[in-house]
């Protein structure tokens, strides 16, 4: 075996509802998670030690050393698996996810990192113990390890498949990225719980895309708007150019707008510094890592 090749898929977030925090620190939530098309590229390959490598037109400002959730998912894999198989391994990753951005490009990557060295290492987990290394590395990473659209509750470890329909969105990301350390600790100084998320789910399971949009939500998005006037702006901005419905992603900044498939274009096109994503990932969507000049991922 000379080397895996997997896709990172980044994430989006049609309702985030924070319920509180936790006494270990945490916040319990309730979110849906939701894959698309725009991804990075993780590549591993035997090696005699560990030693991970981040390029492309997002790698600015990843570290490749401890501080990379990767390195951590590669260390804690070897942990679980005990005295078994090798540890070494050479890890590539192409970024195309924005960091500190709310779309989850951190935990996408190690989420395929641990599928990854599993396959070349040959350990052979359960799923269960997969997630349970997920979750040992970030709040996100095991939904993303699912690899499908997914309710999740607690801090992130409660999971389930959800079958939504096709859905197309409109990103528009930012320059300057939020930590998810400051939203939490925002909503902290005046918590507010969304709705309950029923009706949203059934409106995305249905395909009614109206709907859905009419429904998005985000607890974190008053905050961060409150010290963020562009992602508020952005926002208004979405919407008026046409979309069905606006939300922050995540703890953000990135602002997504669901779209009718045929006019996403249009919206993007309308709004400076987006790009069309299809969520979730169509099977035909191409391997691209470089930016398309179409806008469309």
């Amino acid at each position: 075996m000379t080397e895996i090749v997997r896709k990172a898929h980044a994430k989006v977030n049609p309702f985030l509802r924070v319920l509180g925090r936790r006494d270990d620190g945490y916040h319990e939530i309730e979110t849906l998670v939701l894959p698309i098309s725009l991804h990075d590229r993780v590549v591993v390959e035997p090696a005699d030690e560990l030693v991970v490598t981040v390029t492309g037109p997002a790698a600015v400002g990843v570290p490749e050393s401890d501080g990379n959730l990767v390195t951590r998912a590669a260390r804690a894999l070897a942990a679980e698996a005990g005295g078994r198989g090798r540890r070494g391994a050479r890890i590539s990753i192409e970024k195309r996810i924005p960091v500190a951005a709310g779309l989850g490009g951190g935990s996408a990557d190690a989420a395929a990192t641990l599928l990854a060295l599993d396959e070349l290492w040959s350990f052979g987990l359960e799923r269960d113990a997969l997630t349970r290394v997920a979750l040992e590395i970030g709040s996100d990473v095991p939904a993303l390890l699912l690899g499908e659209p997914a309710y999740v509750r607690g801090r992130g470890e409660d999971v389930e498949p959800v079958l939504l329909q096709g859905t197309s969105w409109v990103l528009r990301t930012f320059e300057e990225g939020v930590s998810a350390a400051d939203a939490y600790r925002w909503w902290d100084e005046r918590p507010a719980t969304g709705p309950d998320p029923g009706a949203l789910i059934a409106a995305a399971e249905s395909g009614n895309d109206d709907l859905f949009g009419s429904a998005l939500f985000n607890d974190l998005q008053g905050p961060v708007g409150e010290r963020r006037p562009d992602v508020a702006e952005a926002l208004d901005v979405l919407l008026e150019a046409g979309a069905l419905g606006v939300v922050m992603s995540g703890s953000g900044p990135t602002v997504t707008a669901l779209c009718p498939f045929a006019s996403a274009p249009d919206v993007a096109a309308a709004v400076e510094g987006t790009i069309v994503v299809d969520a979730p990932p169509r099977p035909s969507t191409p391997a691209r890592i470089d930016p398309d000049p179409s806008g469309v991922v």
